[in-house]
Formats: structure tokens, C-alpha cells, sequence
């Protein structure tokens, strides 16, 4: 027996039939095993097996069987099995020539296998038949390999090596300069051109010796997992096309094996890549997917933020610089690559990402480097639980209907400066509500086929119904649940934190038209229920003599008007103890309504959740109606107040650093009671005579390629079509445009020709920001600069 954590999986065809190939790391190093003799699977009506086996009749290696599974419209079905994949795309597409149905043909053969046996990272390897070999490089490390072991679920975390990796090259990405790689024991750095070996820096004449060099080293070191940043889309993929014109092998994976590499499309679209038995993970994407947010994903930006440190070239000119250090100074040139190696391991280690990954890997069956793929995790963990029910899972677009499901519950706020609001916030409320009223694909199934009288169902919306027995979802997510509390019990963060994300991740699946399981009953039963709950939570804390001034899906938003004594700052223990007592007996009614109601437990849980001294809730721009999802307030942490700012313009990357300081400056002195009509002035005055220049960059990404921008281009793709002409560089879909307004039109910072439009951003910038608040003082910024914006014009 062996414990083992999944790196890596992959399937072909044989002779034999199809074999599996997993690599896997283990306590006694890396380990690849095979299962051979498999078979693709897929299933058909059993009222069409006659007609089946007559198409079928001239193709080879299949065979058909009576399994003890229906669809979700009640028919029975039946299995289809092959010998290769060939063999089933072959039946699929003459199957669908004849209009006939066929469920469960786009499961891969690897991902049923384990997902049946409810594997998802960690397993117990069993096995009797094993070897030691080495790949082709007697350099390289030796590997166990296993033949057909049995494969069960495991609990095992293993200590994985790392190497963080990063190249530098021409601004073209033509010519390799150096690799770098940073490791818990070593660090190196393989530099093209003549030279000295110094301390961790070797130099090769040639790219290709360079790249050899370093394959060589990598595959003795044998490390598990790469990382970087921009790794996959930009090193390895500038590594491998390198290798590819100098017709020499890129065998990084392990045993000698080449890289796998899939593309979105011919141009420039998102890539993938498969490296067997080692894993490439982006600390961009990484990020992201833990729900870490910055303003930049810039490794300078995030380095500076998390780290407190940067890189040893910074600016707009870096590329030069790097080209320059490298025909003058190579040396340098290895500290700057080294710097960044170094920077992405210690984010990494920062946040723990690497053991949110593992977290995450063991809990939706993604492999590690799978970036998204909530509709995935979710299939993987249904599907094996829905077959122990009975049913196999319907197409993509089956359950789909005229029904229309809503959003979450946005309600008309009251726009205003208020003292003293509180936010109640349910925790988890889809989860919640699924958890509590039963809410299940599967669960709707069974209540429909077996006629259930009204006592063993628990009603949903638009005619939905769910079985009190015998549902899959519910119970998933209680399973979650308690162990994200026994998560926080043992202070696991990454675990916890993966935890919530899939959680939270599982209306979003069922809502979504890409899910099999997308049925508009089953998730308006969730948002509708979402909505109930919200304002009959209003109408209760009404009751109670509060004015609720917003609501938004899961989160109400509490003025206390006169029920605390004193000004804001006074009364903050008196508020946080009525918070504490509103969500307290809020949620003793709801316990006892819905058993009252519908003779089911209550897992909703309303917390108290943020109180503001000061808040504003604004009006539409140019109306006296008040927004949604955008407001800003003060509240008071370990003794320090700190300004609060949800949809407005400081946390919205589209807008200036101009913009941004000039809210938070304007709002601060408001929410203080301190004179602000000096600061709007002198701010206005400024940017007119040319002193904020710096603060005037828009940044924005091209969300798709500049050619395809047909009409109404925005400013930043006419900046991005300057650029391209001005410089003769390529800008790709996903890239960042720093762009400024001038007197003609938005211009490139990079290249920028004409003077700024300074009365752009004063109209642009600064009036939305100063009238969103002067608005509730009866005042506007003309009323406050018209003045002295007239000295300028004149």
C-alpha cells in the first residue's frame, strides 16, 4: 500500500484497449502507474437496443449490456462499451446520423475511472506488480512504476519540491537570454554567451546548449510542480517554440517525455499544457482562483503589496534594459532573473497558494494546475453519487426551459448620509437555502417519478419539487460545511478558504446554461427562496422599529436612527450589541418559521456583520433615485478608522489614480465634519495647470482582438491602434493599454504626442466623484470651481 497525491493523468489507445496513465506523487518519491484493458463508455435508450445493435453490427470491439440506470425522464437505458476511443466516436457519429440519443459520450476515460471509485487528488495505491526505472537521461531520477494497482480515496498531503522558474529574452521573445530556476535547496542561473562559471551562474555558447543545460539539471533535480509567472502562457511556451526552431527536444515531463500543448484558437488565444508527472502552476491564475484581487496582476505591482519588495528593473524601458544588461552586464542580468524567481516563490509562500491548490485539487477532483472548472468539479463529484441513485446524467441544454430564473434580490435603496448603519449578512445563503429546503436535481427527479404525496416533498418554484429523501446536493454541501468548520477549528486557512469557494461555487453551477444540470426550476427554487428570505428578513427587522436602507442577494443594510444614544462615534458599543441581538433573534424566527411552514430545519445563518459610523448610499448619477451595489462608509477597526468603498470609483480599476485619491481624500474630510471646499479647489486647480500629471493614466485590457473592434471603438483600442502604428509592437486580446486623454483624442502614455485634455479629466474625473456626495450638502463642484475654471480658460 502506498500513499499517493494525483499530479498528473492521461489516457490513449491501444492495442489492448485503453490504457490510463496517472503520475502521482508519493512518500517514496514520483510514481507512474498504468491501468490497462479500459473501456469507453456511454449510454443509449434500452427501447432502442434492437435498433442499436443493427447499426452497430459492421463496427467492431463493442459491446452492449443492461445497466440498472434511467435518464432523468424515467427511461431505462442501456451501456455501450468499446475497446477504443476510435471504436466509440466511430458508433457516436453514426448513433447521431440516426437521431439517436446517447448520454455521458464527452466523459473522459481517466476522470470516470476515479471519479466512479470517488478518487479525486489523494489515494491509497494497492499493488503487487511494480518497478523501478529511469528515464533515457541517466542524470535522471528514478520512478516507481506500478502496473494496474487498485486505486482507492486517500487522505495523503504530500511534501512537494518545487523550482520556481523564469526566463528573460529579447523584447521579441526571439532570442533565449537566460533561464533561472529558484529552489528550496538550489538556485541556478543558465546564461547564453561566453563566460566564467560564477557561483550559481553557468554560461552556455549557444541557445540550444542553454536550454539542454537546463532540461539536463531539471530532470536530475526532479522537481514536482514549476511555478512562475505568466509561466505557461509565456516561458514554457517561448521555451518550447525556441526548441521547435532549433529542431531540439523540450523533454521536461518526466521519463523523458515531451510537453502537451493545447491553444483556444491558431492567433493568440489561452494555452495549456500538459507536462507528464510534473505539474506548471501560474501564480496570476493561482491568485485569481483563491480570490485574491489586485489592481495589477503585474509581478511588480503584487510583489510591492504582498512582499514589500520588487524587482531590480522597474519602468517603462525594462525591456531595453534587460537586452542592455544583457550585452553589457550579465551578471546583473542573473541577480534580475533570479529576483523574480525569487519574488513568485515568496508570494507563493505568502498565501499559502501552492496548499490551497492541494486543497483544492482534493476536494473537486481538478488537477492541480486547473484554472476555473466549477462546472467540472461539480460534475465530478455528482455524477458517481448520481449513478448510486439510479440515474445517468442528462446533455448539455436537456433540462433547459421557457422558465425564467432571476438574479439575487436587489432592492431600491435610500440614498443619504447616514449615521450609524449596520450590515446583516447571511452567511452562505444559496448553500443555505439549498441545504435547508432540499434543493437537488436528482432530488426533483425522484419526487416527479415516484409520485410522492406532499408530506415526503418540500416545494420549490415554478412548478419544481424536491424528494425529502434521497437527494445528492444537500447533502454535499452539509458534508462541506462541517468540515470547513472543523477547518477553522484547526485554524487550516487554504482548507477553509477552498472550502467557501466551492460552497459558494454551487448556485453559480446550477445557474449556468454550460452546466448538464442547468434547469431554470431547480435554480429560480434557489434565487426566489433567496428572495423571500431577504425581504421578509426586512419586514421583520421593520418590526422591530429599524429602517432597512438597502438590501442586496444575502446582505441588509440597517439604519438605527434614533435607537442609539449620541453622536457615531459615541454609541459604536451600543450598535454592535443591537447588531449582535438582531442577528440573533432573526435567526431564532427563522427556525421557527420554516418549521412551522414547511417542517424542515433551518441552516440559515444571518451574521452581524460591519458597522458603519458614517455611510453613503448615492444617487444616480444626474437622478434623485439611489444606486445599487455602490456605496462607501466608515468603520472603526482596533481603534482605527478606515474608509469603506464598495462599487464606487476607488476600487474600480477603469478609473484614474486621480479619480481614486481625490474620493478617498473628498470622502474622508466629509464623513469627518472637516472643510472640504479648499481641498476640491486647489485639486481642480492643480490638474489644470499640469501638476497631477502622473495620476491621469487610464489602464484598461483589450478583451479581444484589435481587429475585431468593428464599432464604437473605446478609447483604450484607439490608444492600442497608436501604439501598434507609432511602434511597430504587437498588443494580443488580454493585454493592458496605459492610455491618457489628450486635446486629440486617447493617446498611448508609451507614445504619446499631444497635449493632455486637462478639462477631460475635471469633467470626467473629478465631477462625478465631488457631485456623488455635494450632492446630500445641496452643492456641485461648479458651484464651488466655476470661478476659478474660468481664470484657466481665459
Amino acid at each position: 500500500m502506498l500513499n499517493a497525491f494525483l499530479l498528473t493523468r492521461q489516457w490513449r489507445d491501444t492495442a489492448a484497449g485503453v490504457t490510463l496513465d496517472f503520475w502521482w506523487a508519493t512518500e517514496q518519491g514520483a510514481c507512474h502507474s498504468q491501468v490497462n484493458g479500459q473501456e469507453i463508455v456511454f449510454f443509449v435508450a434500452r427501447a432502442q437496443s434492437e435498433k442499436i445493435r443493427q447499426l452497430l453490427l459492421p463496427l467492431r470491439a463493442w459491446r452492449m449490456a443492461n445497466v440498472d440506470l434511467k435518464t432523468f425522464r424515467n427511461q431505462a437505458v442501456s451501456a455501450l462499451y468499446f475497446n477504443s476511443q476510435r471504436a466509440a466516436r466511430d458508433a457516436q457519429e453514426l448513433l447521431q446520423r440516426h437521431s439517436i440519443d446517447i448520454w455521458e459520450a464527452d466523459i473522459r476515460p481517466h476522470e470516470r475511472y476515479l471519479m466512479e471509485r470517488f478518487v479525486t487528488a489523494a489515494a491509497t495505491l494497492d499493488f503487487t506488480d511494480f518497478h523501478l526505472t529511469s528515464s533515457v537521461n541517466s542524470n535522471a531520477a528514478e520512478v516507481l512504476q506500478l502496473l494496474n494497482p487498485r486505486i482507492l480515496p486517500g487522505e495523503y498531503r504530500p511534501h512537494l519540491k518545487l523550482i520556481s522558474l523564469d526566463i528573460e529574452t529579447s523584447m521579441d521573445a526571439q532570442q533565449l537570454f537566460s533561464i533561472a530556476v529558484w529552489g528550496e535547496r538550489e538556485s541556478r542561473v543558465f546564461m547564453v554567451g561566453e563566460g566564467e562559471a560564477e557561483g550559481n551562474i553557468s554560461y552556455w555558447s549557444t541557445q540550444a546548449d542553454c536550454i539542454n543545460a537546463f532540461s539536463t539539471w531539471l530532470r536530475r533535480y526532479d522537481p514536482d510542480i514549476l511555478i512562475g509567472w505568466n509561466l505557461i502562457q509565456f516561458d514554457l511556451w517561448v521555451l518550447q517554440a525556441i526548441c521547435q526552431k532549433l529542431a531540439i527536444k523540450f523533454d521536461i515531463g518526466r521519463g523523458g517525455q515531451p510537453l502537451h500543448w493545447r491553444q483556444e484558437d491558431s492567433d493568440s488565444g489561452r494555452r495549456f499544457v500538459v507536462i507528464p508527472g510534473r505539474v506548471a502552476l501560474d501564480g496570476i491564475e493561482l491568485l485569481k482562483a483563491a480570490n485574491f484581487r489586485f489592481d495589477s496582476y503585474a509581478l511588480q505591482f503584487v510583489a510591492e503589496n504582498l512582499l514589500g519588495r520588487g524587482k531590480l528593473l522597474q519602468g517603462t524601458d525594462r525591456g531595453e534594459d534587460i537586452a542592455r544588461l544583457f550585452r553589457e552586464d550579465k551578471t546583473a542580468l542573473a541577480q534580475y532573473n533570479l529576483r523574480d524567481c525569487e519574488l513568485v516563490w515568496d508570494i507563493f509562500a505568502e498565501k499559502k497558494l501552492l496548499a490551497f491548490a492541494l486543497e483544492r485539487s482534493q476536494l473537486t477532483g481538478l488537477l492541480l494546475d486547473r484554472i476555473g472548472g466549477s462546472v467540472a468539479a461539480f460534475e465530478f463529484s455528482y455524477l458517481p453519487r448520481l449513478h448510486r441513485r439510479g440515474y445517468i446524467a442528462p446533455n448539455l441544454g436537456e433540462l433547459e426551459s421557457d422558465v425564467v430564473s432571476p438574479g439575487g434580490h436587489v432592492m431600491d435603496s435610500r440614498p443619504g448620509i447616514y449615521d450609524n448603519v449596520l450590515v446583516l449578512d447571511f452567511k452562505s445563503l444559496y448553500p443555505s437555502i439549498i441545504r435547508t429546503f432540499l434543493i437537488d436535481p436528482c432530488g426533483f427527479w425522484l419526487a416527479q417519478h415516484q409520485n410522492m404525496p406532499s408530506e415526503k416533498i418540500a416545494e420549490g418554484f415554478n412548478g419544481a419539487y424536491f424528494s425529502r429523501a434521497g437527494h445528492i446536493l444537500p447533502e454535499m454541501i452539509e458534508h462541506l460545511s462541517q468540515a470547513r468548520d472543523l477547518a477553522k477549528q484547526q485554524h487550516n486557512a487554504p482548507l477553509s478558504h477552498a472550502l467557501k469557494i466551492i460552497m459558494n461555487s454551487f448556485y453559480g453551477v446550477l445557474g449556468s446554461t454550460g452546466c448538464r444540470f442547468f434547469d431554470p426550476r431547480v435554480c429560480s427554487s434557489i434565487t426566489l427562496r433567496g428572495h423571500e428570505i431577504i425581504q421578509r428578513s426586512r419586514e421583520w427587522i421593520e418590526e422591530q422599529g429599524y429602517a432597512v436602507i438597502y438590501g442586496d442577494t444575502d446582505s441588509l443594510f440597517v439604519w438605527l436612527e434614533n435607537n442609539c444614544v449620541g453622536r457615531a462615534a459615541k454609541s459604536q458599543p451600543q450598535c454592535t450589541a443591537i447588531g449582535a441581538r438582531l442577528a440573533r433573534e432573526l435567526n431564532l424566527w427563522w427556525r421557527k418559521t420554516i418549521a412551522a411552514e414547511f417542517s424542515l430545519a433551518s441552516h440559515l445563518e444571518i451574521q452581524f456583520e460591519t458597522h458603519y459610523l458614517r455611510f453613503l448610499m448615492p444617487t444616480i448619477r444626474g437622478s434623485e433615485v439611489g444606486t445599487k451595489k455602490r456605496y462607501a462608509g466608515v468603520v472603526e477597526n482596533q481603534g482605527q478608522r478606515e474608509l469603506v468603498f464598495k462599487g464606487l470609483e476607488n476600487v474600480r480599476t477603469d478609473w484614474t489614480r486621480l479619480a481614486k485619491d481625490f474620493q478617498e481624500q473628498l470622502y474622508r474630510k466629509v464623513f469627518n465634519g472637516e472643510s472640504y471646499v479648499d481641498f476640491i479647489r486647489t485639486t481642480a486647480a492643480d490638474v489644470l495647470a499640469g501638476k497631477r500629471d502622473k495620476d491621469l493614466v487610464y489602464r484598461k485590457r483589450l478583451r479581444r482582438h484589435l481587429h475585431e473592434y468593428e464599432k464604437n471603438i473605446p478609447p483604450q483600442v484607439q490608444a492600442a491602434h497608436k501604439y501598434v502604428q507609432r511602434t511597430g509592437q504587437t498588443l494580443r486580446r488580454g493585454d493592458w493599454i496605459d492610455y491618457v486623454i489628450t486635446l486629440q483624442g486617447a493617446e498611448p502614455c508609451a507614445s504619446r504626442q499631444s497635449l493632455l485634455d486637462y478639462q477631460h479629466y475635471v469633467d470626467k474625473q473629478l465631477r462625478p466623484v465631488a457631485d456623488s456626495i455635494l450632492h446630500f450638502m445641496g452643492q456641485s463642484l461648479d458651484d464651488l470651481v466655476d470661478n476659478q475654471l474660468s481664470l484657466f480658460e481665459h
